[in-house]
């Protein structure tokens, strides 16, 4: 029986083989991908400043405020916070100015969450 391999640029090998050979072979490949989807299910937490790395953009968004509300209160543009957002280096000013601003911002409740007078009353 000639199989025959392929290399997927990733490095990932995968076999061809005739289909007589995978149906016969078929309920344990079945078996060893459910095995494999289970195994997958495992929870990952999900980590900000593993996905943001510029810190004015990592500060805005643990302090749940948008761009144009933090220009609103450091008296800038919202085409400004967006450039300091996209730049690689943040100067310690800037970096200070946001800082500042994000203290004076008042604490923001996610959406969802009720107020001690919705939990009472439901």
């Amino acid at each position: 029986m000639n199989i025959q391999t392929i290399k997927s640029v990733d490095g990932q090998k995968f076999v061809l083989l005739p289909e007589s050979c995978y149906i016969g072979l078929k309920s344990q490949i079945d078996e060893f991908l459910a095995k494999e989807e289970e195994d997958d299910d495992e929870y990952v937490p999900f980590v900000l400043e593993e996905f943001v790395k510029n810190p004015v953009a990592l500060a805005r968004i643990k302090a749940g405020v948008t761009q144009k509300e933090l220009a609103k209160i450091m008296g800038d543009t919202q085409g400004y916070i967006s450039q300091l957002e996209n730049n690689t280096n943040v100067s310690a000013e800037a970096m200070l100015k946001v800082t500042k601003a994000l203290k004076n911002c008042p604490p923001r409740r996610p959406k969802n969450a009720q107020t001690d007078d919705t939990k009472r009353a439901g």
